[in-house]
């Protein structure tokens, strides 16, 4: 395959990757009354991050554009509007351009940190790059900012809200393939896609078995959420394992995120005082730390990979913490996980009969 074809089959995952993207502010609106806000919330931070990402490294460091720096572009991007799910609700509309231009220079230290301080790190699809680094830096956030009020806030849901859940869950577990991808040589994709399906089809599986022995009933949230875990669980390793060891990672990913969202989830809460509005934590964080790990696992990588993962959690807590300070000082929102604090007309919606 010569590099103009290469280049234009990695340009078709890329576009994948940007529409996962959109998809995941659909993941996210599960709140009745919270909608066009998180709708909002991901552009603004995708318009953001996006652009100063390849202004940083066109200006500073002499890139050249090419697929694989709006690739990275797009994973920044992405990896915040993941990052935003743990405080959504906890800051006004206005302060997202705020957390998404303090982001660039966090990821740019991460990736720093991962590809050029380490060697021999593994992590071809982003388990620790855009999960872990997400959930982490995330909850760095909102321990930093700690808008304790924000827990007293309904969160009720309707059919026509989780509908939108399902849908982003079931289409993002379409296109995951291109996502841990998009980065590999055209060799491997294949080997990749089938690595992803069998890692995530797993999670599906486990999920319900937990869900039903445990509740003997599906919650539509944890379901919809805990079967993507298998994708985020595979990506370190996508290129690598076996097809039987993408299956039982999968399978332990997913059964830990269901778990995850079952009972570390309350207890987090309590012990810490703060909401994870989304539960980035238990289907980004932990299986993205199961991801990053499966690689000293199956004997694939060694020392770096441990303070890889281990470094990620800290950093990530660390930069977060102190955007979260920055936000603290910040306007507070008029009203929170609500549509309203955006678009005040939104509160005709519930009397308008169309």
């Amino acid at each position: 395959m010569n590099d103009q074809v290469a280049e234009l089959f990695q340009y078709h995952r890329a576009q994948d990757v940007f529409f996962m993207l959109m998809l995941v502010a659909f993941l996210m609106m599960f709140i009745r009354r919270y909608e066009w806000g998180v709708a909002l919330a991901t552009l603004l931070v995708f318009a953001t991050v996006f652009p100063l990402y390849i202004l940083a490294y066109t200006t500073f460091f002499d890139a050249e554009i090419n697929i694989e720096l709006l690739i990275g572009a797009v994973f920044a991007a992405i990896t915040l509007v993941i990052a935003i799910g743990v405080f959504l609700g906890h800051i006004s509309t206005i302060a997202f351009l705020v957390v998404g231009v303090l982001f660039v220079p966090s990821y740019m230290f991460i990736e720093w940190f991962l590809f050029t301080a380490l060697d021999g790190v593994l992590d071809a699809g982003g388990s620790i790059l855009v999960h872990m680094f997400a959930a982490y830096w995330g909850w760095g956030v909102i321990l930093g900012l700690r808008n304790k009020a924000v827990n007293d806030e309904p969160a009720n849901t309707s059919v026509h809200s989780v509908s939108f859940v399902w849908l982003a869950s079931m289409l993002l577990m379409v296109l995951w393939p291109s996502f841990v991808t998009a980065l590999l040589p055209p060799e491997d994709v294949i080997s990749g896609m089938a690595n992803t399906y069998l890692a995530m089809v797993a999670s599906v599986l486990v999920t319900y078995v937990i869900l039903w022995a445990l509740k003997r009933t599906i919650d539509p949230l944890v379901f919809t959420y805990a079967i993507l875990a298998g994708g985020v669980a595979i990506g370190a390793s996508v290129d690598l394992a076996t097809p039987l060891q993408s299956w039982i990672i999968g399978l332990v990913g997913g059964g830990i995120s269901t778990l995850s969202f079952l009972f570390l989830d309350g207890w987090l809460r309590k012990k810490t005082g703060v909401w994870d509005t989304m539960g980035v934590h238990n289907l980004h964080g932990v299986p993205g730390i199961i991801g990053g790990l499966a690689p000293i696992v199956l004997g694939l990588a060694g020392g770096a990979q441990a303070i890889a993962v281990v470094g990620t959690l800290v950093i990530g807590l660390v930069l977060g913490f102190i955007v979260g300070l920055i936000l603290k000082v910040m306007p507070k929102p008029t009203k929170m996980l609500d549509d309203a604090e955006a678009f005040p007309a939104v509160e005709m919606r519930a009397t308008d009969p169309a």
